[in-house]
Order: C-alpha cells, then structure tokens, then sequence
C-alpha cells in the first residue's frame, strides 16, 4: 500500500499545478479511492480526519467489496503513509493504547486514484457507458470550508472544459448540488474537475425539468433540437390534421413541419390562431413526442412527416364544448383541408370531446359523422380516412381520489364510441417523485385521468382501442391527487415569445403520441390503407404487468369475462413502433388487405350473404410439429370500416352497421370442407340471431366478446403441433343494413379489410421465418 500512495504523488502534483495555472489559490488535492478485501467489510467512517481536511466523498459496495472515495488535500498523503508505517512498526501510544490501525488496514486491498466511477453513486445501469454521449448529471459538490469557493472552482473548470452548468443550485448542509450537461470524456479531461466533486448521479430529466428553465433557456433547447432534426419530404409524406383550437405555426419548433396554407379554420371570424393553447400542444406532440425524450437525447432526429391545423373550437373554447354542431363541424373542418391538398396522405388527430360519458356506447351524431367520414360514405368507400380520437377525461380531482374505481364508473365520452375511429385512452410510465412523495398510479397502470367503456351496453365495441403515455397524478395526504410537472409530458407552448414550453396530460397528449405513430408507419409503408395503419397499431399493442394485476384475477385462471374487462379499462395495450415496423426473431406477422362482397341480391329474392375469403396459414407444419408440446401464441386482428346508419331502432333489421366481419381459424379434427361448412353455420346462426356456440376455449376473449364493433382481435394460446394443424383462417360476413335493407340498394357494396396474423414461437433453432418466407409474398410479410 505504501508503494500505491507513492504512485499517486505525481498525480497529485498534476492537479496543484492545473488549479495553480487557473488561479485557484484553495482547495487544491486529490480524489483518492479505497478498496476493501472480498466479504470484509471496510471501516470507510475512520477514513476521514478532519485535523488534516480529509474528508470522506461516498462509500458503496458493489458486489461482495466495498469501495470508500476519500477527498485528500495538498500534502495530506502523508497521513496514510504514517498510518500504514505505524501498522507495520506496531505503534503504541504512550498510554499503552494501540497505533497500529489495524481495524482499517486489515480492510484494504488497495488504494488508487479514483476514477470517474468511484463518485458514481446512483444505479449503476443508468452510469454511461458511451464515452461521448451527451447527458445530464447531478454533480454533488462538497462544501469544504468555504460552499462558494468550491462552487467557483468547479464552475471555471467546467467552463474551460466546455461543460454546460445550469443556474440554480440546491444546498445541503455537507452538499452543493448543480445540474450539468456533458459526456463522460469531458468529465475525465480535468483532474481538478474531478477533486471538486463528491457525488454524480444522472439528472432526473422530467417534464418539469424543463418547464422550469427560463424562457431563454428553453429557447436554447429549442435551436438545438433543431440542430439535429432532420425534415424529410416525399410525394407520400404524411400530414397528421389536427381538429383542435388551432395552432400557432410560428412557434420555432413547428415552423419547419407547419406553413400557412395548412392552417385552416370552420369560421373566418375564429381566425386560425391559437389563443387557448390546447391545439398547440397537440401538434408538439404530434410531431416530436414527448419532448422530455426528444430534448434529453443527443441523437439526431429524422421526421418523416408534417402538420395541418383546422380550428374546429373557438378561442375561449377549451377540450369540451357546446356539442349540437360537432358533428356538422367536424364534416366542415375534413373538408377545409381536403380541398386545399385533395391528393394528400394524411391522417386526422382530435383530442376534443363532450365532458361526459352518457351516451355508453350508443352512437352520437357526432360519433356517426366520424364513422361516416372513417367510411367515405359520400363517395361509397373509395377513400377511406383514419382518424385518431381520444377517449376523454376524468376531469374532477374529487373523482380521482377513487382511483382505478373512478376509471370504471366514467365512460368514454362522445364521440369516442366511432366504430371506425382509433380511440385512444392513457396510461403510465410517469412515477418518479422526490423522496416521501407517491403517484396515483403504478408504473405501467391505467392513467387516473382515462375513461373506460366497462358500464357500456355488451354489445357496443371494446373500447379504448389502446393506451398511450398520459401522465400521472401525485398523492397528497392532506389535499388529495394533484398534477405534477414530473408526472407530465412536454410539449410546444401556444405563445413561444414567452416560453417554448409547456406541460400536457391525459388521453389528449395520449392520442397526439398515437397520431405521431400512425403518420410513422404510413411514412413507412406508402400506400397502406388506413384500416391497416389502424390494425398495425392495435396488434403491435401489449397489456403491462400492472394492467393485467389491476384487471385480471391473480388467484386463478382468467375467464373471457375477465378478458372482456381488461380490454373495456385498457384497449389491447401498449402499441410499441418497433413492434409494429419490425421484429424480434421469434415472432412472425402476416399482413393481408382484401376486399369481397359480403351480400348479393337475386331477382325477386331479398339480399343474402355472398362469399367468404379462406386464408391459409403459412406457418411451416413440419417445424412446428417438431416443436410439439411447446407452448407458441396467435394472434389475429381484423379491421374495417362500415358505413353508418343510427337511429333509435334497436339491434334490428335497422341495425347502426352497414355490414359486420368474422374470423375463425379450422380446428385441428376439421378438414377443409367441414371448416367450411361449420363457418356458413355460423354465418347462418348470426342472420338468424342464434347465439355461436364458443367451443374453443383456447381463445382468451372468444367469438361473442370479439366481435364488437369494427375491429376485432383475439389471441390464441396452444402447442405448436395444435396449430400446426389448423392452417386456415376464415374471413366471412355478418349481417348488417347492407342486407336488411334492400330498399337502400346498398346489398351490393363491396367491403375492405385488414387482416394481421401473427405467432410468437421460443428462441429455438428452427429459423421459422426463413420457411415461410419461401411461400408466401414478401410483400405481405412484416416481421413484429
């Protein structure tokens, strides 16, 4: 050990002559560390001596060793030389007592100069492993005898080294703490910026952490986002509609995705700004995300696609309204952009609904001009649209004191129940808080703030769709739940003269990140229909942990009811891109769009279902019956639209839906003919209102629960050589007012839809895809 103390003179030296040439006069030394032998516990409190201004930085144990880093000023290493000599010379005192330290020496294996590491004390995952990523740390400094000359010193060597320091610093009594930007090879550059600081931790980058920055500051942030980002155009780029309190297109960070001649409004004297600041936080999110992500990475950012805004509610407006007109102003507002870019890609974002959930699925004239526009009724299906609709919010802070129960008993509100819209309601991964405090929510749980269809009538549609990140609640003892600047998202401000920044929650931020995934995937894959879009989203969709404990049984094995309960509080999930664009090895996604014709009409005869469409599976039998008893999932998503007809009349031959599709998949005793046979049954039972009997308990949601509304999924669960066996999926029509209604003369439209196939298999050795590849279109397949 004397050897080791004598290697870390010169180093020693380096930093008295580098605070010397700064012109630092105090508090020059060396940042040394201790290492203790394994399974011994080292007696780091007898480091620190205050007479010779040593003074102990952290200690830690990493593994079975414990690690001290001590601060030792100028001159100060002789101390330890003393101390092992008095070890070795087995000192005495002149009473007789022991000098000899051996209850810390016998603790230490080694002594070195610490290193970065050594004053790193928060989890060690989160410790950089990029020596030139770009982040922000929490530097804990020590106070010494003088907090402020410590705190200069650092700060002009930080300057020198190009580190960013932000104003403002939290004291402790033993502790500075300052918020810097830099890499870990900045850090390393300085010895004497290493000496200056007792602790780093990473920054918690919140939401809040930005909004609390000044407007200069965010400015900054700002340009240097912009500095990075990347705006891509093609003749598919897709444009996201927002129908909102329009959008200030000057905000700098929207310029570039935003110009004029795509700010529309449905009343000139409303004028196509934004005064309420709603629209425009939308559109940040729409475009960038999460702007607490965006602004914390120093990556490069490529965005693929753009913006339009219609001002669909006036300035005083807020996220609800005088409802009377929102139907005939929502066909108004499609209209206002489509005229202007008739040939453009695009898809519509509106994050506005009425206050409550009253309706409890039933369809709205608002909800019914959505589905009629999702449709393109006017033009009888030929250019469908898509649109992205939140699912409304629990607004009262009385109600989310009852949290999840508030989540059940509020519905959806209109006209979120659209059959053909993506309905998106929130939840969270927003949890971290300072210490003492609590969320509302668990991570990954449902959002206080989403409404559910759980009280709707059964046969609406399951609804939300799917979840997006919306946010948090704090708890409060005294006061109840509360927002939180930590527990928010970031986004664009309406007026960016006085900040850049704001703060966005609930299943309104929700269905702006789900618009933003929506545009990414029609960036993707040009030419898809917007019933695809829809269907890539919900099948890249999985349920958390936490959604399954609060929704399903934990102490047996969860019915279809169950299963039904789930989906009606959290859609399908959590959409993940990666998911929906690309994939993990073990899993396999068949992507098909098709049109038949679900009725004909005989002379003289009333209408009747015409055809069905049967899919062969192309899952390679030979391997997956060498996988056997192992345990594999399918999963199957169908999705379509249909034209509307509402009225009061019932489930009737009046029926609201234009037409209805069904899946099944061929069972492993059928052959072909009797798969047949047993879906026109089916088809038969559904015309003639006989409830399917459901006698394939492997499916978790099941025939009656899936087929609701118009998009349907379902997952299977079985062995490998079960579904090698069955091999085929039926697609065949339900009955509707297409066939009911003859008088319309609507029996012979024809009807879209998007089908999406997919098996997880284990991490084995048979290469799956490479099989099923080899049979089917590439075109077709879609790795997830």
């Amino acid at each position: 050990m004397r050897e080791q103390l004598q290697q870390i003179r010169p180093i020693a030296e380096q930093a008295k002559e580098e605070q010397a040439a700064l012109g630092i006069p105090d508090g020059v030394g060396l940042r040394i560390q201790f290492e203790s032998f394994a399974d011994v516990k080292l007696a780091f409190e007898s480091l620190a001596n205050k007479p010779n201004g040593i003074e102990l930085l952290n200690y830690k144990e990493e593994g079975d060793k414990g690690f001290a880093t001590v601060f030792v000023p100028d001159g100060k290493l002789d101390y330890f030389e003393r101390v092992i000599i008095e070890y070795l010379d087995d000192r005495k005192g002149s009473t007789g007592r022991s000098l000899d330290h051996k209850a810390l020496v016998n603790t230490i294996q080694s002594i070195h100069v610490a290193q970065l590491e050594a004053l790193w004390t928060d989890a060690p995952a989160f410790f950089p492993t990029d020596e030139n990523e770009i982040i922000w740390w929490e530097a804990w400094l020590p106070v010494r005898d003088n907090r402020d000359l410590v705190a200069a010193g650092f700060m002009q060597a930080a300057q020198l080294l190009g580190i960013r320091v932000l104003e403002g610093r939290l004291n402790f009594p033993e502790r500075t703490v300052l918020t810097i930007q830099c890499s870990k090879a900045q850090l390393q550059q300085s010895v004497l910026t290493l000496n200056s600081i007792a602790e780093l931790r990473r920054a918690k980058e919140t939401a809040d952490f930005f909004d609390s920055f000044t407007p200069a500051e965010q400015h900054e942030w700002a340009a240097e986002l912009l500095g990075r980002t990347t705006f891509t155009a093609s003749e598919h780029t897709p444009h996201i509609c927002i129908l909102d309190t329009g959008v200030n297109h000057g905000h700098p960070l929207l310029n570039p995705a935003l110009v004029e001649p795509d700010l529309h409004t449905i009343e000139p004297d409303w004028g196509i700004d934004d005064r309420h600041g709603h629209g425009t936080s939308m559109a940040g999110l729409a475009l960038y995300g999460d702007l607490t992500h965006t602004l914390k990475s120093a990556e490069p950012l490529i965005i693929e696609h753009r913006l339009e805004s219609v001002k669909l509610l006036p300035s005083d407006g807020a996220n609800a309204g005088d409802e009377k007109n929102f139907g005939f102003n929502t066909v108004e507002a499609v209209s206002r952009a489509e005229i202007t870019a008739p040939r453009r890609t695009r898809l519509f974002s509106m994050a506005v609904t009425t206050v409550d959930g009253r309706d409890r699925g039933r369809p709205s004239s608002w909800s019914s001009a959505l589905d009629r526009l999702a449709f393109d009724a006017d033009a009888q299906g030929a250019s469908p649209r898509l649109f992205v609709v939140s699912a409304g919010n629990i607004r009262e802070s009385n109600k989310w004191m009852d949290y999840p129960s508030s989540n059940t008993l509020m519905g959806i509100c209109d006209p979120a129940q659209a059959w053909n819209s993506l309905t998106v309601g929130a939840f969270t991964d927003l949890v971290e808080l300072a210490p003492g405090l609590r969320a509302v929510a668990a991570q990954g749980g449902l959002s206080p703030f989403s409404t559910t269809s759980q009280n709707w009538i059964s046969h609406y549609p399951l609804k939300p769709d799917v979840l997006f990140e919306g946010g948090n609640l704090i708890h409060d003892e005294l006061l109840g739940p509360a927002t939180a600047g930590e527990l928010s998202l970031l986004t664009t401000h309406n007026r960016p003269v006085d900040r850049h920044l704001t703060l966005a929650t609930a299943t309104s931020a929700a269905t702006s990140l789900c618009s933003r995934m929506a545009a990414q995937l029609m960036a993707a894959y040009p030419g898809r229909w917007p019933e695809t879009i829809r269907a890539l989203i919900v099948h890249s969709a999985e349920w958390t942990d936490a959604m399954k404990q609060m929704f399903l049984p934990q102490n047996r094995n969860p019915t279809k009811q169950d299963y039904e309960r789930l989906v009606r509080h959290c859609g399908f999930g959590v959409p993940s891109l990666d998911r929906a664009k690309w994939s993990a090895s073990n899993s396999l996604t068949l992507v098909v769009e098709d049109t038949l014709q679900p009725f004909k009409k005989l002379r003289g005869k009333d209408p009747s279902p015409r055809e069905m469409h049967l899919h062969e599976l192309p899952w390679p039998k030979d391997e997956l019956e060498a996988l056997g008893a192992t345990d594999v999932e399918m999963t199957v998503t169908l999705s379509y639209f249909i034209e509307p007809n509402p009225s009061a009349r019932g489930r009737s031959r009046y029926r609201y839906e234009s037409h209805g599709l069904r899946f099944d998949v061929k069972r492993p005793t059928e052959d072909v003919p009797r798969f047949r046979a047993r879906v026109n049954a089916a088809a038969l039972d559904d015309e003639n209102g006989v409830p399917n009997q459901d006698n394939d308990p492997a499916w978790i949601l099941g025939k009656q629960k899936r087929h609701r509304g118009s998009l349907h999924q379902d997952t299977w669960n079985g062995t490998a050589a079960e579904l090698a066996s069955r091999g085929y999926l039926a697609v065949y029509p339900s009955l509707g007012w297409w066939k009911t209604r003859g008088a319309l003369e609507r029996y012979d439209s024809p009807a879209r839809y998007a089908l999406i196939i997919s098996i997880k298999v284990p991490e084995v050795d048979t290469d799956i895809y490479s099989v099923i590849a080899a049979k089917i279109a590439p075109e077709n397949v879609v790795l997830v």
